[in-house]
């Protein structure tokens, strides 16, 4: 009988340290550095359930902490120029989720958009996460691993406002035509397959980058800037939490992440353009 107790005891703690590891969540912090009010959006992944929380408005110098669950996969990304029509639709200038309202719902943003993406517990236990500029730009990003017991936990991010100095080709003018407030990519620009890397360009072989993805990639070595740009863009960590900065200042952020020495190959922000980030910022109130 106390065999069986104890076999039954045994039985029940493995199982709450199961239940436990299942429900263990990653904390996301949510952070405006921008001078005006964004509204960051959410969307999960194929087969992951939406988050409780997929729109929330969040005004300059504040933040939002949202618990994100073991195995989620999805992306994050900052709209900006939201308000409402007379008939209380909601709607936004950049990364807009179409969903007509602060929440999205299931609903991803519309080109162009800075993006962060991520895949917690994947291959080996590992988190995989990166920002991409594949969908276009339209707010810096920053993406700060903390506590992370595995993998190489650096930070990445487009730092630099790129608006100010977009091609011309690219460029979203705000409804007044005063000002740029996002970057398109080439894909969505021309629908040309070599930019879009489909069709006949649908491979790592027969897609590389272009003129335009290398303005993305220039300023901001780390990202994404089009879509087999995965060796210099994925990073790995394990067990961590997580800062999402939009509109960090690129001197701050370098002069803070200079000493974690995270080994990652290429710098975070390419000096000589942060220049355009104050340029721009001076011209946008961002």
């Amino acid at each position: 009988m106390d065999r069986r107790l104890l076999l039954y005891g045994t039985i029940l703690t493995l199982l709450a340290f199961s239940f436990l590891s299942e429900i263990h969540s990653a904390s996301f912090k949510i952070v405006n550095k921008c001078r005006r009010t964004i509204w960051p959006g959410f969307l999960s992944g194929a087969n992951t359930p939406q988050l409780p929380t997929t729109g929330f408005s969040l005004r300059s110098g504040k933040s939002k902490t949202v618990s994100i669950p073991k195995h989620w996969s999805g992306r994050i990304w900052g709209r900006t120029l939201c308000g409402e029509d007379s008939t209380g639709k909601f709607s936004c200038t950049t990364a807009d989720c179409g969903s007509g309202k602060v929440e999205c719902t299931g609903s991803g943003a519309k080109p162009p958009a800075t993006l962060a993406e991520f895949t917690l517990n994947g291959d080996g236990g590992l988190d995989f996460y990166d920002v991409s500029l594949v969908d276009g730009y339209n707010l810096p990003m920053l993406v700060v691993p903390r506590g992370g017991t595995g993998g190489g936990c650096s930070a990445t991010g487009c730092l630099v406002d790129l608006n100010g100095a977009c091609p011309s080709a690219l460029r979203v003018a705000r409804e007044n035509g005063r000002g740029t407030v996002a970057c398109r990519s080439a894909c969505e620009t021309f629908a040309d397959p070599r930019f879009c890397c489909s069709e006949a360009y649908s491979t790592p072989d027969t897609c590389g980058p272009s003129i335009y993805s290398l303005f993305f990639k220039y300023a901001c070595p780390r990202a994404y800037s089009y879509a087999y740009d995965d060796k210099t863009s994925t990073y790995t960590c394990a067990s961590a939490d997580y800062m999402i900065i939009f509109c960090p200042s690129p001197y701050t952020s370098q002069k803070l992440l200079g000493a974690r020495k995270d080994g990652a190959q290429l710098p975070l922000v390419n000096k000589t353009t942060m220049y355009m980030a104050s340029q721009h910022a001076s011209s946008s109130g961002r």
